[in-house]
């Protein structure tokens, strides 16, 4: 199995702390991988590095074998429609409507796809994902778990193949938490990575090939997937600080 995204040496500092320290991981492709840890010990910033969000101080992230830092704008454009990051806070532009923001991926990356054809995706994607409310609205009338949803439907909208998911779960009830745990489920078996931050046993335990935990910037402890399926080791790992 080939890896996907590769981290070399991977340092990060702000504000004169360092978040990540010499961290070196490769996520293979088609394998779904959860980062947990205690809350401030970096499994975020891991996340936002590995999908080129934020660019390491020291070492390299690659993307199929390419440095992520050094892509040309058209690899870099590339890079971006295959993969796709869902915040832990939603992260919707305030002042456009729903349907502006789902609307901007097709527009940024399918530039020749039609009106009719992007409204269609749109319904069909949030269709998909169980939102019902109308999409001419802003942000700001929506519940924090309305606005995952909207987060998650953008993240779908150009078909990833690869999913960066932050807690993407929290603040739904469980009836819409695991509708989107099927979803990404499916894109898995379709062939999809994934890496997600997330602290609930029920989503890593129906994901997880493999799970980190993220303390102090570093990796401190792994498991494999058959860890992973053992109920006793996997609440051991939620001992050592998940939650």
């Amino acid at each position: 199995m080939s890896h996907i995204i590769e981290m070399k040496g991977v340092s990060f500092s702000a504000q004169s702390r360092v978040l990540v320290r010499n961290l070196s991981f490769r996520f293979e492709e088609g394998q779904a991988v959860a980062l947990v840890g205690p809350s401030g010990g970096g499994k975020s910033t891991v996340l936002k590095l590995a999908a080129g969000i934020c660019i390491p101080s020291e070492g390299e992230v690659l993307f199929r074998g390419v440095g992520i830092g050094g892509m040309s704008r058209q690899e870099n454009l590339a890079f971006r429609r295959e993969g796709a990051f869902v915040f832990q806070d939603a992260a919707l532009w305030a002042n456009q409507t729903l349907f502006q923001i789902l609307e901007l991926p097709l527009r940024v990356h399918f530039p020749d796809m039609s009106a009719d054809e992007r409204q269609g995706r749109i319904e069909s994607v949030v269709t998909e994902v169980g939102y019902r409310r109308e999409l001419g609205i802003r942000p700001a009338e929506l519940s924090m778990g309305e606005q995952k949803l909207i987060a998650f439907a953008r993240a779908l909208m150009c078909g990833p193949r690869l999913l960066f998911l932050d807690e993407w779960t929290e603040s739904l009830d469980e009836k819409a938490a695991q509708r989107l745990v099927g979803i990404v489920r499916r894109m898995k078996g379709e062939g999809a990575t994934v890496i997600f931050v997330s602290h609930d046993p029920r989503s890593i335990r129906g994901l997880a090939d493999a799970v980190l935990l993220i303390s102090q910037g570093q990796i401190s402890f792994r498991l494999t997937g058959e860890q992973v399926a053992d109920d006793e080791d996997l609440e051991r790992f939620i001992g050592l600080g998940v939650a």
